[in-house]
């Protein structure tokens, strides 16, 4: 499944490169206007970050994020930030279908575990951002992969997964932004090992080949940002080349 997505800085679409604030480019463009064209396209679900909240979760775009909910159709998925059950509770309240949840999975697990029991597994997505050492190891980075959580990505599926854990979202860092392709041996290892979690790919998508690639390597869905923004291809050839699923 293709979700297309943008990243926001103070109500700016921008892209980062491998995660890095210093390394912003911003585009012209206006949120809504945006997403409801990749709407239009087809998507029926639309990835939104809020980089502002991820880097300082006291300013948190969460008027923002209300007002692009009310004005779209499809369903939204939105990150950045959430660090107490009420910042989730609000998203949710908004409209928001799904909420991601990176660093505070890392640093106090059994409170996330105590969401999945109480808000169900359908609401939150894990974000599981990987930066992948020489050994092989999957370490999941926290604070807007401004550090490094100490933990790997398959102790913490390992801690979700009697919660219920159904969707989980995988970056490798280093592929973020770079738009030189995904880490398909990445996404096809966690798909074989742990079949029943959905997993959405995110990293390095520059072409329509990258998106088969990932397609074809188990994923089960594909965040697709700069090559959207940057119109290396449309949502409707992406879904063209992946389908919604029916």
């Amino acid at each position: 499944m293709i979700i297309p997505a943008i990243d926001l800085i103070e109500g700016q679409v921008v892209r980062l490169y491998q995660g890095d604030y210093a390394q912003k480019t911003t585009f012209d463009l206006s949120p809504l206007s945006q997403l409801k064209a990749y709407e239009s396209q087809g998507a029926n679900w639309l990835h939104i970050v809020d980089l502002t909240g991820a880097k300082d979760p006291n300013a948190r775009q969460t008027r923002l994020i209300s007002g692009l909910v009310a004005g779209l159709d499809a369903n939204i998925q939105v990150g950045g930030g959430i660090r107490t059950e009420a910042q989730l509770a609000e998203l949710l309240e908004i409209g928001v279908k799904r909420v991601v949840i990176g660093s505070l999975a890392v640093k106090e697990t059994e409170l996330v575990q105590s969401w999945f029991k109480k808000y169900g597994a359908d609401a939150i997505c894990l974000a599981l951002d990987v930066n992948i050492n020489e050994q092989g190891e999957k370490i999941v980075a926290v604070s807007g992969w401004q550090s490094g959580g100490g933990k790997s990505l398959e102790s913490l599926v390992e801690a979700f997964k009697p919660y219920g854990l159904k969707h989980a979202l995988v970056t490798d860092i280093s592929r973020d932004g770079t738009l030189k392709g995904a880490n398909t041996s990445l996404y096809r290892e966690i798909a074989t090992t742990y079949p029943d979690i959905d997993w959405q790919a995110s990293g390095g998508i520059a072409t329509l080949d990258d998106v088969a690639a990932v397609r074809d390597s188990g994923a089960d869905g594909i965040i697709i940002g700069k090559a959207l923004l940057i119109e290396n291809f449309s949502v409707t050839e992406a879904i063209k080349c992946w389908p919604n699923p029916e």
